[in-house]
């Protein structure tokens, strides 16, 4: 009978599905990636830095899973802390994929815990989740930013496989979103965004059963979060945007007999509205306690794609302040 012998190394602290993500600051100010590591299911590859002008540095993580979504009870798990001054670009390389659950006691999970410190900037914009018929899902992203610090945060979900007939057939998506800003007294909250989708919970008095039958026709739908120096004009483009959307009883002066040279700005804007009266896209923008929150939907992701696509690029703060590779999820 042979006797195995005991690994030499210590065991494994790692959690299944843990990640982290941690940039610091190395003198005199060149941000790197002091520690990257993740379990399976979760997937986390570094790409190239981009940089940018006044010496500035962008480092890109790419967040993906293994066979490109979570299968029935699988959990994912990252933790991501950005030092002063560092910026970070969090994308993936396609929608995350919720598989197939056998019954709704089995559950997909998904959280996000960010720290950001001050002055530093964090830009994330995945592609959208696609819940398949009869999943369970659920997410939570926690964000924490210091003084100064600047975050973007997109979160969007998509009715499933159009392909195969699937709108809005899953059992039940929730998604929970924080903002907490740091300060010397304790954390303060800023935002506690929920989006729950339940095919058993029609809401009120009036319920309407079915997902699909209280999305009025959507097929995707989701929120964008903007804070801080770095997404301020960004954030102000939005509000400014939906403050001139056409409004219900204006006269439409497209079809006014008087005419007049229209600027460049009014021109696209213009554009604009025809392309989200085509796509079926509906928004909203407000502004919550120091951040400006943005919710969307639209027939099919593509044309929500195409929207967010124009309205980042033709207003250019995150291409200037994180690169291009940014957009990714945009292309």
């Amino acid at each position: 009978m042979t006797t195995l012998k005991s690994s030499p190394f210590a065991p494994s602290t790692s959690l299944p599905g843990n990640g982290t993500i941690i940039i610091s600051l190395l003198p005199p100010s060149t941000p790197t990636l002091s520690t990257l590591n993740y379990t399976y299911p979760l997937k986390l590859i570094s790409s190239s830095p981009t940089f940018l002008s006044a010496g500035l540095t962008c480092l890109q993580v790419f967040l993906l899973t293994y066979g490109g979504g979570l299968v029935a009870g699988d959990s994912i798990s990252l933790s991501i802390n950005l030092a002063p001054l560092t910026r970070l670009s969090l994308v993936t390389q396609g929608s995350t994929k919720i598989f197939k659950t056998p019954s709704r006691d089995v559950v997909s999970r998904q959280s996000l815990d960010v720290t950001v410190g001050t002055g530093a900037g964090l830009c994330y914009l995945p592609d959208p989740t696609q819940p398949f018929a009869e999943s369970c899902f659920e997410q939570r992203q926690t964000f924490k930013v210091e003084r100064g610090a600047s975050l973007c945060a997109l979160d969007w979900v998509s009715e499933g496989r159009r392909a195969r007939g699937e709108k809005w057939a899953f059992w039940r998506w929730t998604g929970r979103n924080e903002v907490w800003v740091l300060r010397d007294e304790g954390a303060k909250l800023l935002l506690r965004d929920n989006v729950i989708l339940d095919e058993d919970e029609g809401g009120g008095e009036r319920f309407i059963e079915g997902i699909e039958g209280r999305m009025d026709g959507l097929g995707v739908f989701g929120t964008l979060i903007l804070r801080g120096p770095l997404f301020e004009s960004l954030g102000r483009y939005f509000l400014d945007e939906f403050a001139n959307l056409p409004r219900i009883g204006a006269r439409d002066w497209g079809e006014s007999s008087v005419k007049r040279q229209l600027s460049t700005e009014e021109t696209n804007r213009a554009a604009r509205h025809l392309q989200e009266k085509d796509e079926g896209l509906l928004w909203t923008a407000a502004a919550v306690r120091g951040l400006v929150l943005v919710k969307f939907g639209a027939k099919e992701v593509e044309g929500a794609r195409k929207w967010l696509r124009t309205m980042l690029k033709d207003e250019g703060r995150i291409q200037k302040n994180f690169g291009e590779s940014a957009l990714l999820c945009l292309r």
